[in-house]
């Protein structure tokens, strides 16, 4: 029997992460995709590079110190890993530049989008940033001199600063340093009087840097940008009395993080260079020298900027259901269960739903869970009203979600004034599922109505996000979500549940067993398969099973997003499994698993991917889809994406992802062709209510005369 724990047969989990950012990069580099899109997938790279350095890298440098030497799936302890995946990110980071300066930046020019350089800069404009620069930044810009009585000063996490040498005009010695941060109190990018022009912000603060040191001569001045260890490690136990507070005292400590990464102009100086190595403290392989602007997320500021729909993706807003209107959605949803397909659904019938009963008499009750909202969220104000108007309203709001903590501290004092009841989590755990429940009174009965979802309730990322939710008043999931809260708030241990599966303890199990299903069947001569869809794939219990399910000659068909240690195309071992991964105008969010069942086939949906994080240490939740017609249209939904091979990379032996060969086929892009479903849907719509108008328009009035009185 094969050994399936030889590392051989699993691939780094960071290696895998930059071969995800790789694919976004191609994205950037895309003639076929609009430039202003293009120049955004730049962007995104930069973003996903930044997050990735500061809790990925930061947790192995401190695994590292802390002389923890054990190896991960692929054989590689935290200082093989950290030697391996630096080299991968330079190499990585090289290719950005190569996209930005040979191609975003002069397609940009061609087409009237200038970034000036302070060096190409006319007389008019260099008077224009003048007046700007001592208006607008030099009030708030601070010098700060480097030598034995002023050390080198604290520099914030992802800040630009500028380092600079200079001489002291009556001195030959160009011995002296100074650092200075650039100000973010007026953006990014500075708009110049002629349309379409901008500089950097950064770029002004130089142009002018005379003003700031009189009496001395700048002989060399370069931005840097730095990133610190952003790992939040709060103390989530027992002797923790506060969380919220515990919490609020982590996020201002780990302002002051290790530093994890330098990106630095290639002029650099080899004096100023040292100088802030030695200042900084950062190890020599976390130090990048680019050409080009630093920092890349500057493109996102650029974009803002520019007014060019032809140069962007055609706008496009989801299908509304007209079932589903805050008149009807109650009505509806009693009738029959709703599946919405984001964003080729809107998600405003979601909004309303919660919107909805927070002004409906009949409602006693909400409860939800909320993981990530927008900063301006319409949930979050209709659950406040629905408070204020004396409903019983509870939410869980995760206030250790990544990136989010602040946001969502803010949101849970905000709750609590308005009389919400907030719980700001589980001990330990994390609550990543995503559910909302409705309590509403009824001629005939209490009723729960339920959304329970792949993604998170925020309007904004929902137009962007592709997520599966659920809109439904079934009994035994109402029963289940009610228990999963009883859970959440209170003290309650449900001996089971009727249809949902809720980790920790519970979807993994259930996974297994559906794969021994199919295990059994194949072995059985029976037809069989697996599908899957999800962000990532980095729990190696759960690869060895998909392992033992090629081995008994299982179809598997997974659709990873990001992450996936798992090998293709090993003898005995992978033979069966596919691996597909869609990168394109929308982030593929959703998580969908489908099992053959003997030519049955189970539709399951769930906020969990298949890491170990998901699986053991979150509460996140599995649902089925027991509606013969909405099962069938996840299926058709995952169907369509497998068919794709217009954005789709698919996972080579090597592991490599490699575009599909189109020659002499067809071209299939699923997102698009959602979104012209889409389209057809909301054309038609139009077209009926456009018919119905008309008929109300032509009616005949009855004659006054007739019937009437005398």
């Amino acid at each position: 029997m094969t050994d399936l724990k030889q590392h051989k047969y699993y691939v780094n989990r960071e290696m895998s992460w930059l071969a995800f950012n790789k694919r976004v990069l191609e994205e950037g580099r895309d003639t076929q995709n609009p430039i202003l899109e293009r120049a955004n997938f730049l962007a995104i790279t930069q973003k996903n590079m930044d997050e990735w350095f500061m809790v990925r890298v930061a947790s192995l440098q401190q695994q590292m110190f802390v002389g923890h030497d054990k190896v991960d799936a692929s054989g590689l302890s935290p200082k093989q890993q950290l030697i391996k995946i630096s080299a991968a990110a330079g190499e990585q980071i090289k290719n950005q530049y190569q996209v930005l300066n040979r191609s975003i930046i002069p397609t940009m020019k061609k087409l009237g989008f200038s970034l000036v350089h302070k060096n190409d800069l006319t007389n008019a404009q260099v008077n224009f940033l003048k007046k700007f620069f001592e208006k607008e930044l030099r009030p708030v810009l601070t010098p700060m001199a480097i030598d034995s009585t002023r050390p080198f000063p604290f520099l914030a996490n992802d800040t630009l600063n500028i380092g600079v040498r200079l001489k002291k005009n009556d001195e030959q010695s160009e011995k002296y340093i100074a650092v200075l941060q650039v100000p973010e109190t007026s953006g990014r990018v500075i708009a110049l009087p002629e349309e379409n022009q901008v500089i950097l912000v950064e770029d002004v603060v130089q142009l002018f840097l005379d003003a700031l040191f009189p009496g001395y001569t700048i002989k060399e001045s370069n931005v840097f940008h730095i990133l610190r260890d952003m790992e939040l490690d709060v103390a989530d136990d027992e002797d923790t009395p506060n969380i919220l507070q515990e919490v609020q005292s982590k996020l201002q400590e780990r302002e002051r993080g290790r530093v994890i990464r330098v990106i630095v102009s290639a002029n650099t100086g080899k004096m100023l260079m040292t100088q802030l190595i030695k200042a900084l403290q950062v190890p020599d392989d976390r130090i990048y020298e680019v050409s080009g602007p630093i920092d890349l997320t500057f493109i996102s500021s650029w974009l803002k900027v520019i007014d060019a729909p032809t140069l962007e993706y055609t706008s496009f807003h989801g299908y509304e259901n007209p079932d589903l209107t805050a008149d009807k959605i109650f009505e509806s949803i009693r009738k029959r269960d709703y599946l919405l397909h984001h964003p080729y659904d809107s998600f405003n019938p979601v909004v309303q739903f919660i919107q909805t009963a927070a002004i409906d008499d009949d409602v006693l009750a909400i409860k939800m869970t909320l993981y990530r909202v927008s900063g301006n969220s319409p949930i979050i104000k209709a659950l406040s009203d629905a408070a204020q108007r004396g409903k019983q309203v509870t939410v869980l709001l995760e206030i250790k979600a990544r990136f989010d903590e602040e946001n969502n501290v803010h949101w849970a004092r905000e709750l609590e004034q308005k009389g919400v009841h907030v719980v700001y989590g589980l001990r330990g755990l994390k609550v990543h599922a995503k559910m909302a429940m409705v309590v509403r009174r009824e001629s005939d009965t209490i009723r729960r109505y339920v959304h329970l979802a792949t993604g998170n309730y925020n309007d904004v990322t929902a137009n962007f996000y592709t997520d599966l939710g659920l809109l439904t008043v079934d009994s035994e999931l109402g029963a289940d979500v009610a228990s999963i809260f009883n859970i959440l708030t209170g003290y309650s241990d449900p001996s089971f549940f009727h249809q949902l599966h809720m980790s920790p303890n519970g979807i993994r199990e259930f996974i297994y067993e559906k794969i021994n299903v199919e295990i059994k069947n194949a072995k059985a001569g029976k037809p069989s398969g697996i599908k899957m869809k999800f962000n990532s794939l980095s729990d190696e219990r759960m690869i060895r099973h998909l392992y033992e399910a090629s081995e008994a000659g299982v179809p598997v068909e997974l659709i990873v997003r990001g992450i996936t240690m798992l090998k293709v195309g090993i003898s005995k071992v992978s033979e069966t499994i596919a691996v597909h991964s869609i990168v394109g105008r929308f982030l593929e969010h959703s998580r969908v698993f489908i099992f053959h069942n003997d030519d049955s086939p189970q539709v399951y949906l769930s906020s969990a991917d298949l890491m170990t994080r998901n699986l053991d240490r979150r509460v996140e939740l599995l649902f089925p889809i027991r509606n013969a017609g909405l099962s069938q249209q996840v299926i058709n939904i995952f169907e369509i994406m497998w068919a794709d091979n217009v954005k789709t990379r698919v996972l080579q032996p090597d592991g490599s992802f490699d575009k599909i060969d189109r020659r002499g086929l067809s071209s299939v892009n699923a997102q698009e062709m959602f979104i012209a479903e889409s389209m057809v849907k909301q054309i038609e719509l139009k077209q009926q209510q456009d018919r119905e108008n008309t008929q109300k328009e032509f009616e005949p009035i009855n004659n006054p005369f007739i019937g009437g009185e005398s």
